[in-house]
C-alpha cells in the first residue's frame, strides 16, 4: 500500500512502536464511530511534537497524504482515511507524556493525545477540571480540532473559549512547529493565531500540545427534570430559569420522549425515572451548581432549585406541566445514554444542528409535522443542548427496513433536512462536530464563495501539504 522506501524512512522516525501496518491492528484506526470505514496505507504513532514534525515534513516532501487522528470518536468522517488505501493515518495516541499543572494560573499544559478522562483524573487532587462534558471520551487534540461544546456549554462555553494556547505542526516541507503555547488570558498584541487551528479539523496543521483553562470542580450540584407544558414553553422556561438562577444554571438539556424510550430499550443499566407513568413527550434536564462547599446558614442548592420552580409555577402563564428534583447521577445517566439508545434503535442518519435558541423547538416541531409525509419510514430521535441552541437531530430507520437507507436515500434526506435547517430557520449544519467527508458537500453548498476563497488561501500559505479530510477552499 506504500512504497518500501517510504515505509523504511517513516519507521526510522517513529520506531517499531510507532508504525502499524498489520491489517487487523489497523482496523481501529480505519473504522470510525458511525458507519465510516476507510483503508489506510499505514498508521504512524509519533510520541512527541518533534516526531510529528519529522513525519509531516517527510510526507509533505514526498506528496503522501496524511489524515490526523486523535481519539477517532468523531461522527462526520473527519479522522478516518478514505477507501483508496493511499493515505497515511497520523495518530496522536502516543502523545501523552506532557502534563504540567499550574494551580495558581488555573491552567494545564498537556500533550494532545491525552484522553479527557485521564486528564481530569490527574487533575482531581487539585480541585480543578476541564469543563467540557461529553458522552464520549475523546483525546484533547481532537477536541480542539473540532471545537467540541458539550452539555455544560451554557455555563463554561466551548473548547475555543477554554483554550489558552497550543503547539501545532504545519503541513509544509519542513514540518514547521508553531509554538503558540501561553498561559496568558489577556494578550492583545496582534492576531490570535491559535484560534485558526481550533475547529478547523487539522486542515491548517496538526495540534500536538495544548494549554487549557481549568475551572473549580463543582462542590454542590442539584438537578431536576422539567416537563414543559408544550414545545413553545421551553424558551420562556429557559429565560425564567436564567433570570432567577444566573450563573448557578450550568445545564439546560433537552430530551425527547422518543430519545428516552430508545435509551431505556437499549441500555440495560438505565433506570426508568418515570416508573409506571408514561414517558413525557419532552423533558428538560436542568442543573445548578456551586464551586464551594456548603456553608453554615446557606440555603442548599436543592432548596434553591425548588424555590425557583415554585416561583415559576406561580407565574401567570405557567410553562411547566410537571417538575421534580432528583439525584444528579441518576438524572445525568439518562442524558448520557441517549446517544447509545439512538445508535441501537435502527439505521441512524444523524444531524448536529444549531439555531438561535428560540428556534430549536420551532425547528423540531416543524419537522415532526412535515417529516412523516415526506419520509414515512423515518422516526425522529432528538435531544440536545437547548440552552445554547444545539440539537442532535437523529433520524432512524427501523432495522427491519434498513435496506431503505441507500446512499441515494440518505442524500435526499440530508439535503432536505439541511435545507430546512439553514434556509428556513437560519441554522448551522455543524454545531460541534466539525467538518468531514460526511458533511463536506454542505460546507461547499452553504459557505459563501469569498469565505471559501479565504480558506483556500490560508491553506496554501500555512499548510500546503495534503493533510486532513476536509477542504476549506
Amino acid at each position: 500500500m506504500i512504497d518500501a522506501r517510504h515505509r523504511a524512512a517513516l519507521l526510522d522516525i517513529v520506531g517499531e512502536k510507532g508504525l502499524v501496518e498489520d491489517r487487523q491492528a489497523m482496523a481501529a484506526y480505519e473504522i470510525g464511530a458511525r458507519y465510516d470505514r476507510g483503508r489506510a496505507a499505514l498508521v504512524l504513532r509519533p510520541a512527541s511534537t518533534a516526531e510529528v514534525s519529522t513525519c509531516v515534513g517527510y510526507c509533505v516532501r514526498e506528496r503522501i497524504a496524511l489524515v490526523p487522528q486523535s481519539g477517532n470518536t468523531g461522527l462526520v468522517s473527519g479522522s478516518t482515511p478514505d477507501a483508496g488505501g493511499t493515505q497515511v493515518v497520523l495518530s496522536l495516541d502516543r502523545l501523552t507524556a506532557v502534563f504540567d499543572l499550574d494551580v495558581d494560573n488555573r491552567s494545564v499544559h498537556v500533550d494532545a493525545g491525552m484522553k479527557l478522562s485521564d486528564m481530569n483524573a490527574r487533575l482531581e487532587h487539585s480541585g480543578l477540571f476541564f469543563p467540557i462534558d461529553l458522552g464520549a471520551d475523546p483525546r484533547i487534540g481532537g477536541m480542539l480540532a473540532t471545537n467540541t461544546g458539550g452539555s455544560r456549554f451554557l455555563r463554561y462555553g466551548d473548547v475555543r473559549k477554554n483554550t489558552l494556547g497550543l503547539k501545532v505542526v504545519l503541513a509544509d516541507e519542513n514540518g514547521t512547529v508553531l509554538d503558540l503555547l501561553s498561559g496568558l488570558r489577556k494578550n492583545n498584541t496582534g492576531v490570535d493565531w491559535k484560534q485558526l487551528f481550533v475547529g478547523t479539523c487539522g486542515a491548517f496543521g496538526i495540534i500536538t500540545e495544548c494549554m487549557l483553562n481549568l475551572e473549580p470542580v463543582p462542590r454542590q450540584v442539584a438537578t431536576a427534570y422539567l416537563v414543559p407544558s408544550d414545545g413553545a414553553a421551553i424558551t420562556p422556561l429557559l429565560r425564567m430559569m436564567e433570570e432567577r438562577l444566573g450563573s448557578y444554571l450550568s445545564a439546560f438539556e433537552g430530551m425527547s420522549g422518543n430519545a428516552m424510550s430508545a435509551a431505556l430499550a437499549h441500555v440495560p443499566s438505565l433506570r426508568n425515572p418515570f416508573r409506571n407513568a408514561p414517558i413525557p413527550a419532552y423533558v428538560i434536564l436542568a442543573e445548578v451548581s456551586r464551586s464551594w462547599q456548603p456553608r453554615a446558614g446557606e440555603q442548599p442548592l436543592d432548596a434553591v432549585l425548588e424555590t425557583v420552580l415554585a416561583e415559576i409555577w406561580d407565574a401567570a402563564d405557567v410553562p411547566l406541566a410537571n417538575a421534580f428534583v432528583g439525584p444528579s447521577n441518576e438524572m445525568w445517566a439518562m442524558r448520557h445514554a441517549l446517544s447509545e439508545g439512538a445508535k441501537h434503535a435502527g439505521r441512524l442518519v444523524a444531524f448536529d444542528l444549531s439555531f438561535r435558541r428560540a428556534d430549536v423547538m420551532a425547528f423540531c416541531e416543524w419537522m415532526k409535522s412535515e417529516l412523516p409525509s415526506r419520509f414515512p419510514d423515518v422516526a425522529i430521535i432528538d435531544f440536545g443542548h437547548v440552552g445554547d441552541g444545539g440539537v442532535h437531530f437523529n433520524l432512524v430507520v427501523d432495522e427491519a427496513r434498513s435496506g431503505l437507507v441507500s446512499d441515494g436515500f440518505e442524500t435526499r434526506l440530508r439535503d432536505w433536512v439541511y435545507s430546512v435547517a439553514i434556509d428556513r430557520f437560519g441554522g448551522s449544519f455543524s454545531a460541534e462536530h466539525g467538518i468531514g467527508r460526511k458533511n463536506q458537500t454542505y460546507y461547499d453548498i452553504y459557505t459563501p464563495q469569498k469565505t471559501r476563497n479565504l480558506g483556500a488561501g490560508l491553506k496554501r500559505l500555512i499548510s500546503p501539504g495534503r493533510v486532513g479530510a476536509v477542504r476549506f477552499g
